[in-house]
């Protein structure tokens, strides 16, 4: 079974005596250490299906298997316990809270797991200066930029080693170059730690840092492609590495002459 397994489901929304049909038996499967892109306009389904996949909202039928847990047949007890120990959220919006500086915002997620204040804040600084914000540890949300608010809240995901996480357009309130730069280090946090990443987006280009984009349309798949990764922290390392390489090369040979 693949690590993300959605069987015949369905989301039937009641608005007085009419049914409102946001998602039409849907199947998919997602691996693990996956990039998903979920990929559709506005009214589509598509942050539907992410809510559903995150647990955040209980379907009308079908099934969602994450890790061979089958979320849709949970608890609230039991699922709130299960996104505690399994699963991050990158919002649009950011979600920080805002009388807290950076370090105690990406440590929420240890704080729940009942980890000591020391410890959560030694995992917090590091993640922060994985991220590039070393410099930053302190600042309030009204502090940062949206990009480096946005950057606190991929930390914040990623601080716990979930196995899976959710992004819902994590992009839509940044500019090109943010969002470029916030698209890789996404990219390269999954990579890093075999991490499951389902993010849904209406942008193609954003799809496009995804290893496959699944089409939804009126609440249905119409397609799924296989896609390669516009980003690759692997090549962009051999490149920088090659690039120092030849430097030290031209260096040499000018002490020589």
């Amino acid at each position: 079974m693949a690590f993300i397994n959605v069987k015949n489901l369905r989301k039937v929304y009641r608005i007085g005596n009419e049914k409102v049909y946001a998602l039409r038996k849907i199947d998919l499967d997602i691996e693990q250490g996956e990039i998903c892109c979920i990929l559709g306009t506005s009214g589509s389904g598509k942050s539907t299906l992410l809510n559903m996949l995150a647990g955040l909202e209980k379907p009308t039928r079908g099934d969602i298997f994450i890790n061979g847990v089958n979320i849709a047949k949970l608890s609230e007890r039991k699922l709130a316990k299960f996104r505690q120990e399994n699963t991050g959220f990158i919002f649009q919006s950011y979600n920080l809270i805002s009388q807290f500086n950076a370090i105690e915002n990406v440590g929420m997620p240890l704080m729940f797991k009942g980890m000591p204040r020391s410890k959560r804040d030694k995992l917090s600084a590091k993640m922060l200066k994985l991220v590039g914000l070393g410099e930053r540890l302190k600042h309030r949300p009204n502090q940062m930029s949206g990009g480096q608010q946005q950057r606190v809240g991929i930390a914040r995901a990623f601080v716990a080693k979930p196995k899976v996480v959710f992004a819902d357009e994590p992009t839509g309130n940044l500019d090109t170059k943010t969002t470029d730069d916030v698209m890789r280090l996404m990219v390269r946090m999954c990579r890093k730690y075999n991490i499951t990443l389902v993010l849904v987006t209406h942008d193609l280009e954003i799809a496009e840092y995804a290893d496959r984009i699944v089409h939804i349309i009126d609440g249905e798949i119409t397609s799924i492609e296989n896609n390669v990764s516009i980003y690759s922290p692997d090549a962009e390392e051999k490149e920088q590495q090659q690039s120092q390489n030849n430097n030290i090369q031209e260096n040499r040979e000018d002490s020589e002459q």
